[in-house]
């Protein structure tokens, strides 16, 4: 895969590592019987009561906050990843017996690498978080894409129930090489990325440079 490379923290369940201190009960007993910190729950089966909001933040760099300070251990994050949820009031840390709200400043997730492979259907596009989450760009998974404060192109993946990752700068480049123009049902031209065999529409081709990096 293309982009760039995080560290990596050790492949190793979080149980034996001391939760951070002042955490809501249910999160605190998470720890003690957390199996692989990657491995999602079910979360979107479990609704406990709302607790309301600790102080914890996802910054625009996809970096995790907690009471302020970076959460330095890739296996604690990893685990609060396996238990985050988007709910209609906001973004949720989810146990069985509770949930509290947490700020998130764009999205929760970075896409920091992408493949690009060719399948019977054409081009597939696998991305890789910085949680190690790995989807493949399609109908399950679709990209979109907004505008930057320079005008250029900031392309996100959608991860799961909700739950979206930036691409890097780096993967943005990198995936302005694979645009392509194709003709829309208006008779016009479109620009956008094709993967799985879905086509991720960006801009109308003569807006020119709006869509791109």
């Amino acid at each position: 895969m293309s982009g760039e490379r995080g560290k990596t923290g050790r492949r190793a369940g979080v149980g034996a590592q001391a939760a951070p201190e002042g955490l809501p009960s249910g999160l605190a007993g998470l720890f003690a019987s957390a199996g692989p910190a990657a491995k999602a729950r079910p979360v979107e089966k479990w609704n406990p009561p709302h607790c309301g909001m600790i102080d914890m933040r996802i910054t625009a760099d996809g970096t995790w906050h907690y009471r302020s300070s970076p959460i330095g251990r890739p296996a604690l994050v990893k685990l609060f990843a396996s238990i985050l949820r988007r709910d209609p009031e906001g973004y949720v840390l989810v146990t069985p017996v509770e949930r509290v709200g947490i700020t998130v400043e764009d999205v929760p997730f970075l896409a920091v690498e992408m493949a690009a492979s060719e399948a019977a259907g054409g081009r597939v596009l696998t991305f890789r978080t910085n949680v190690d989450d790995v989807v493949q760009a399609g109908p399950d998974h679709p990209l979109r894409f907004e505008t930057d404060a320079k005008g250029g192109m900031k392309p996100y993946v959608h991860i799961r129930g909700g739950l979206w990752a930036r691409l890097t700068r780096a993967l943005a480049l990198d995936l302005a090489d694979l645009v392509e123009v194709r003709p829309d049902a208006a008779g016009g031209e479109i620009m956008g990325v094709a993967s799985a065999g879905a086509f991720f529409a960006i801009a109308a081709a003569d807006d020119g440079e709006d869509g791109g990096t």
